[in-house]
């Protein structure tokens, strides 16, 4: 007896890239995140909820493909603006010689704490633990830092959800209501108090205020220039890498604060060729869902907990 294919499910959006492209689009990207370390398990154990479940408000904004590539790449570049943040990358990893797999790293992270049984989620809190322990060193101002550090945690937790709410509110879902985002700040607030953050902000009013009291923190010197550079000019294994690397790029950047686009320094042409690129990410955003619905590791965690995969795109 063969098992009945489930009808796919109905996402937000028209979607103009037709179902042949979609499937194409699905294997590049596949391709494109795959690691060579090992893979969480999404389909086992069954029932097994993770660390948030399928109620919460961080599986529905994580579940936006698009929204999340492009709130990935603003993170990474608002996350640069602190010297000390930028410091323990510059100096312990190949970001330099190697952004793809940075950003394979981050975005499985992401995916196993959000998605993964909580065996596997707290085996990735685990291990980003031990690697921070051993990232610590002097900055370029003679400064010491160390990953391991509250406020350098909770700097980067910050600028990464802000920029998740940013890109969900902006390709998937305008006008999402300040109690969904409050309510998304305090669950995903547990994950940065598991790596050793402190004082984490769990609504907007809170996220706000630490951006206000961190600006004075930060600075835009040549090496965040160069992190804008190494994301602007990397070297994707896909077709038409450079049109999609620089449509992600721009739509990226228009995520970012006023006041981060104002340290950064950003032209009049860069703002417009960057709001050109979030308009192309709108129209493209459906087609880009719906090619990595099923089979993806949301689906597969749906699929795992019961849960109906559509209704990550449904809010009462």
């Amino acid at each position: 007896m063969t098992e009945k294919r489930a009808a796919a499910p109905r996402l937000p959006g028209v979607m103009i890239v037709p179902r042949p492209l979609r499937r194409l689009l699905q294997r590049q990207v596949v391709a494109l995140l795959s690691r060579s370390a090992p893979a969480a398990d999404y389909d086992a154990p069954v029932g097994d909820a993770g660390l948030f479940g399928p109620d919460s408000v961080t599986w529905k904004i994580h579940a936006d493909f698009p929204s999340m590539m492009a709130g990935g790449l603003a993170a990474l570049m608002l996350q640069s603006l602190h010297p000390l943040a930028l410091a323990g990358v510059w100096d312990h990893s190949a970001f330099r010689t190697d952004i793809l797999g940075r950003l394979r790293n981050t975005t499985a992270f992401v995916s196993r704490t959000t998605y993964a049984p909580r065996a596997a989620a707290e085996a990735a809190i685990a291990r980003v633990l031990e690697i921070h322990h051993g990232v610590r060193g002097v900055a370029a101002d003679g400064r010491a830092y160390s990953a391991d550090d509250p406020h350098l945690l909770t700097w980067v937790h910050c600028a990464e959800c802000w920029c998740f709410l940013q890109a969900y509110q902006t390709y998937c879902r305008a006008g999402m209501p300040l109690a969904q985002q409050d309510r998304y700040l305090d669950e995903m607030a547990r994950i940065a108090e598991a790596l050793g953050a402190r004082q984490v902000p769990r609504s907007r009013a809170a996220l706000d205020a630490f951006f206000a009291a961190a600006r004075a923190e930060l600075v835009f010197d040549e090496r965040t220039r160069e992190v804008l550079r190494v994301l602007r000019t990397m070297r994707l294994p896909i077709p038409m890498a450079g049109l999609s690397r620089n449509v992600f790029i721009g739509a990226a950047a228009v995520l970012l604060p006023d006041w981060a686009l104002a340290l950064m320094d950003r032209t009049p042409l860069q703002r417009l060729r960057e709001r050109a690129a979030a308009r192309a990410l709108q129209l493209l955003a459906p087609s880009i869902r719906g090619a990595m619905a099923e089979g993806g590791l949301a689906w597969r965690a749906c699929r795992r907990t019961g849960a109906d995969y559509a209704g990550l795109f449904r809010w009462e």
